[in-house]
């Protein structure tokens, strides 16, 4: 897995990381001048690896197979895709189980991070790999907020976007069902504060959080249709066993620490923030525009969508992806979202006004649980 070292990286809360690192994956061959170059975003839990099987670096695999390859909506005979590790991530990119200069895990001592810190940090990996601007910039929901953010920061270096069951800000709601997360985290024991690495860390914590994070990712007719009141046994309901399963699995793949720190990026996105709010935010963004929701999702509902489609220009009618899968619909829908992308990457955009590097500093306005193996929300 290649991982690319950046440099030093100035926060938005006023400290710096000494030397952010990105971790990446990448399908097709890249054109002479990066102009078929495809930036695909993942979402809470994923990572860098959209396709292919389970590996020694990925325990599970890819989270959108299917869209991605050789005749696929994502053609990599013509487009060259790359995917980073989120900064705070844990597969491979600078975050709070990675080592600080002193060497011991960053933990406790993790500064704060915003959307827009990752994306910065994601300008001077674009940068390194000699990218003026993506072709596409492909997001689902926390990947759509990077993916807004990249748009609204510079937009001269997106000629397409995809927001893709997300929003412009979190919404009150979205902060209120991840707020009995982050408690559930920090109120275990083996959270130490932060400071558990080498060790399981915060085990029983992170697994409640993610059995609540599931049920807002899935859709209760769905949750009906396939469980009702079904007991797996005579102490438990099946659908409390599924809630189990999904928990263990995230455990055994991703850091504590890494979900704390995305869950309270996402929490604190607001694209508007100090841009004159949403709409003039929305108002920057040049890039030829698809907006499309999930018509059972009732974490990112489709007015979310409406509003980003609403004020960006050209953005026309959001795409309803029919689903009883809720917001996981994003990921387990291939068929209709691989729609969405052909029709986008068919179409024709305005050259962009490539900058230079030194777009790389400050920004401007300072699901497991699919029925598909490896989808990840």
């Amino acid at each position: 897995m290649p991982i690319l070292s950046l440099g030093p990286l100035a926060l938005e809360c006023g400290g710096a990381l000494p030397d952010v690192r990105i971790a990446y994956e990448s399908w097709g061959t890249p054109a002479p001048d990066r102009s078929n170059a495809v930036l695909v975003l993942h979402a809470l839990t994923g990572d860098s690896h959209v396709v292919g099987p389970a590996d020694p670096d990925h325990p599970t695999p890819g989270w959108w197979d299917g869209l991605i390859g050789p005749g696929r909506a994502v053609d990599t005979d013509r487009w060259w895709v790359v995917a980073p590790n989120v900064l705070g991530g844990c597969r491979g990119s600078t975050g709070p189980s990675s080592a600080a200069p002193d060497g011991r895990p960053w933990g406790s001592r993790w500064p704060r991070v915003s959307v827009r810190d990752q994306v910065a940090a994601e300008l001077a990996f674009a940068d390194a790999l000699r990218v003026p601007a993506w072709a596409a910039v492909l997001g689902g929901s926390m990947g759509g907020m990077r993916a807004v953010e990249w748009a609204v920061s510079a937009p001269s270096r997106v000629e397409r976007l995809l927001l893709l069951a997300t929003t412009a800000a979190a919404s009150a709601e979205q902060i209120a069902w991840a707020s009995p997360q982050l408690h559930a985290i920090r109120a275990d024991p083996g959270w130490a504060g932060g400071d558990y690495h080498p060790g399981p860390g915060p085990v029983a914590g992170l697994g409640i959080a993610r059995r609540i994070a599931h049920v807002t990712y899935r859709s209760e007719v769905e949750l009906a249709t396939r469980f009702g009141r079904t007991r797996q046994d005579a102490d438990r309901f099946a659908v409390e066993s599924y809630l189990d399963h999904h928990a263990a699995k995230l455990v055994r793949r991703f850091d504590a620490g890494s979900y704390v720190t995305l869950t309270e990026s996402m929490n604190g996105h607001d694209v508007g923030r100090g841009r004159g709010g949403v709409a003039d935010a929305l108002r920057r963004i040049t890039a030829r525009t698809m907006v499309a929701g999930v018509d059972s999702d009732r974490l990112y509902p489709l007015a979310q969508q409406r509003e980003l489609a609403a004020h960006i220009a050209g953005a026309g009618d959001v795409r309803v992806i029919r689903s009883p899968y809720g917001h996981d619909g994003f990921l387990i829908e291939v068929e209709q979202v691989a729609a969405i992308v052909t029709d986008l990457l068919a179409a024709p955009t305005q050259p962009a006004v490539v900058p230079g590097p030194a777009t790389a500093g400050r920004l401007d306005g300072a699901g497991d649980g699919s029925r598909r193996r490896g989808a990840r929300t």
